[in-house]
């Protein structure tokens, strides 16, 4: 099987790996490619799509809002699939085709109303490298997500917090591919956390000489959070950060430009 993107991703870059999230159909339901080339054009390494979805348990309020006002534009798994059509294709809509890996960010519940072992074929055959489904138990992924995900060379990357015990961190990394989310603490998205006390539970990662690479997510908003993440992990994820510099409207190109040169001048 070839190799997927995410695992060329991490041979070549092993620190300050940069995934931003963003949320599909937002700000306007026709955003979701123009945002993500000006992602991969100004410095993003991992693009995070988020499926907005009416009960998003980890998200907090300002991707919330975005999934809002992104389900109001009309956005659904069936639109983004259209959407991603040409994504990886020199010759489609788009003429800057989209090369770095990208990963759908989701709930299963509207993953198995779409069908999961369709949505997994389309997903690849699109060219998506990798799912983050929160709600998915480890006991059902083994018997019966993980098959499926494996069959379309899916990624599937799982979420630890500080409070997830050393064993399941384990059990996690052996079931992981891609990478493993290490939430930086155990309330929603978006909320500025205090890296002082992240620190030791990333060094308690770290001492586990984990087989997956760690990005550390949720609270980080800028170029500090970033180094100290960084300091511990292969990298960090961005996201309630960007949507709130997308919100205040102006050019997707230019919004990005700068909020992206800002964490990694």
């Amino acid at each position: 099987m070839q190799e997927g993107r995410l695992k060329i991703l991490f041979r070549h870059k092993n620190s300050h790996v940069l995934n931003v999230y963003c949320t599909a159909g937002f700000p306007k339901l026709e955003s979701t490619l123009p945002v993500m080339q000006a992602l991969q054009k100004n410095g993003a390494d991992i693009i995070e799509l988020g499926i907005p979805y009416s009960d998003p348990l980890a998200d907090g309020p300002v991707i919330q809002e975005s999934g809002g006002i992104a389900l109001q534009n009309g956005m659904s798994i069936k639109v983004l699939f259209e959407q991603l059509k040409g994504m990886r294709d020199l010759h489609g809509e788009y003429s800057a085709k989209i090369t770095i890996p990208v990963i759908l960010m989701g709930y299963l519940n509207p993953v198995l109303q779409y069908g999961f072992e369709k949505f997994c074929a389309d997903a690849a055959a699109l060219g998506v490298d990798g799912l983050i489904l929160p709600d998915i138990p480890i006991r059902e992924y083994e018997t019966v997500y993980g098959p499926v995900l494996k069959k379309y060379g899916l990624d599937f990357i799982f979420l630890v917090t500080p409070e997830t015990a050393e064993d399941r961190i384990r059990k996690i990394d052996e079931l992981s591919s891609g990478f493993i989310y290490a939430v930086s603490s155990s309330s929603t998205t978006g909320k500025d956390k205090d890296f002082a006390g992240v620190e030791k539970y990333l060094q308690r990662l770290q001492s586990m000489q984990l087989k997956n690479p760690l990005l550390v997510g949720f609270g980080i908003r800028d170029k500090a959070t970033f180094e100290s993440a960084c300091k511990y992990a292969n990298g960090a994820i961005i996201g309630s950060a960007y949507i709130r510099a997308l919100q205040q409207g102006g050019n997707i190109e230019e919004t990005t430009k700068s909020f992206l040169a800002d964490i990694l001048k």
